[in-house]
């Protein structure tokens, strides 16, 4: 049986490598297993979810059971309960985006929330995926606001004896938002809430929430790969694009993780992206971490030079060439705070730019600080380009962050921010003709 469990392993192992490098699926796979059980990762599954994509949500479960990896379910069921509501004509409004919750209305959330779990534990046992509801006993609570908000709860105490036991046993635990008073009356509580309980009181690696915009999208309807808020956050809030309610939420995403281990983060991803997400460098979401401090540098001071070198040397496992550092004409070096992850930027043509090295340790990668410094990169940055080798196995990742890309043989030359042709043309040419920087002992020249 152990045998077969291993080969099960093996395989899904191989599948991973299907969305990015095997590698990385190894780092991962690696972090999330050398962690407690019950630390691994809390998913939240909107209603809306949980209703339109059932088969994907328990795909991905499944693949993370046979990976010995089991993660705490939390659902809501807001679609489904205003359909119920109001065929049953009682009234529902919603208040700062919490319903308002009567005493006619609570029974009716009590049911529909049972079915909706009942739902997901069926749909997983029948990929023979063991499961376990808590309806209650998780959460004790008060009144959140009874005047305002009428039964909705604001958890107190989070009791996880329970779902721990479940867990120990190989199930996967799915809750269901309701909580009790201290004197039994069973309250309503919104699912975010409830996740970020359950979180503080766990403290998970992974939060996860499963949505149908798979992410935050900026106001090009660009996909926002990863948020650092220790450099993101005050430049976010700035701008009239964000909407109110992501606002909220990423008031809410900093507080959470003041309030967590350094390593946590938070994912908004969909549930068909939510294997790619979890491990894959490019991810399939948007990433959000406490994050480090990025700087920003118009010069490389003499006592960083050698732990840019081996950083650099670290990363692409070649040697420098010793003048490699003499011969730059420095526009910037960007380094994070924890210094594991640096780039490195010249004088190219017309002004614009040139990435001469761009590293980030696998860790680092693992944490999303590559996204981080991108992100960096391109507030310091409004066009740019640089060169990559056809092996580079990190090109799909290059790609999405570039707007052109221009093959020449070994070659990619990638660039953003650039339109004009002839300036396109002039970069392509100013890329090739640039020498490698590295010590040739395998007959390649640089990757970046």
């Amino acid at each position: 049986m152990k045998t077969q469990k291993n080969y099960l392993k093996s395989a899904l192992i191989e599948l991973l490598s299907q969305f990015g490098r095997k590698s990385e699926a190894l780092i991962y796979l690696n972090k999330f297993s050398n962690t407690a059980p019950c630390q691994f990762a809390i998913i939240k599954i909107g209603g809306g979810v949980l209703a339109d994509d059932l088969e994907s949500i328990v795909k991905a479960i499944t693949f993370m059971q046979n990976l010995d990896l089991i993660p705490i379910l939390v659902h809501g069921a807001g679609p489904q309960l205003d359909q119920v509501l109001t065929q049953n004509k009682i009234n529902t409004t919603k208040t700062d985006g919490i319903r308002v919750t009567s005493a006619k209305a609570i029974k009716y959330v009590r049911k529909v929330m049972y079915d909706e779990s009942h739902k997901l534990i069926s749909a997983l046992e029948a990929n023979n995926v063991k499961a376990r509801s808590f309806h209650h006993g998780v959460f004790e609570c008060t009144y959140l606001n009874q005047k305002k908000y009428g039964l909705v709860g604001k958890p107190e105490t989070v009791i996880t004896d329970n779902i721990f036991h479940a867990i120990k046993n190989g199930s996967i635990p799915i809750i269901t938002p309701l909580g009790e008073t201290k004197f039994g009356q069973m309250v309503n509580i919104n699912a975010d809430t409830a996740t970020k309980a359950l979180a503080k009181v766990i403290q998970p690696q992974k939060i996860i929430f499963l949505t149908p915009s798979g992410g935050i999208w900026d106001q090009n309807k660009q996909h926002i790969t990863a948020i650092n808020l220790t450099t993101d956050y005050s430049y976010l809030m700035k701008q009239g694009w964000i909407k109110e309610g992501m606002r909220v939420k990423l008031r809410e995403t900093q507080t959470l993780l003041e309030q967590l281990p350094d390593n946590s983060s938070v994912s908004i991803t969909s549930a068909d992206c939510l294997i790619r997400e979890l491990f894959t460098h490019q991810g399939a979401g948007t990433l959000i971490r406490k994050g480090e401090n990025i700087s920003a540098l118009k010069i490389l001071p003499k006592n960083m030079v050698p732990k840019s070198k081996f950083l650099l040397e670290s990363c692409f496992n070649k040697t420098l060439k010793p003048d490699y550092f003499k011969k730059l004409i420095l526009k910037q070096v960007i380094w994070s705070k924890s210094k594991r992850a640096i780039a490195i930027i010249t004088e190219g043509k017309n002004g614009i730019p040139y990435l001469d090295k761009f590293a980030v340790t696998p860790e680092a990668q693992g944490e999303g600080l590559g996204a981080a410094l991108w992100v960096e990169i391109k507030k310091n940055n409004p066009a740019l380009y640089w060169r990559s080798r056809t092996s580079n196995v990190i090109n799909n990742w290059y790609i999405s962050k570039s707007d052109t890309m221009i093959r020449d043989q070994d070659w990619l030359i990638l660039s953003y921010g650039i339109k004009n042709k002839n300036t396109l043309d002039l970069i392509k040419k100013d890329a090739l003709n640039r020498t490698s920087s590295w010590i040739r002992t395998d007959g390649f020249g640089e990757k970046l």
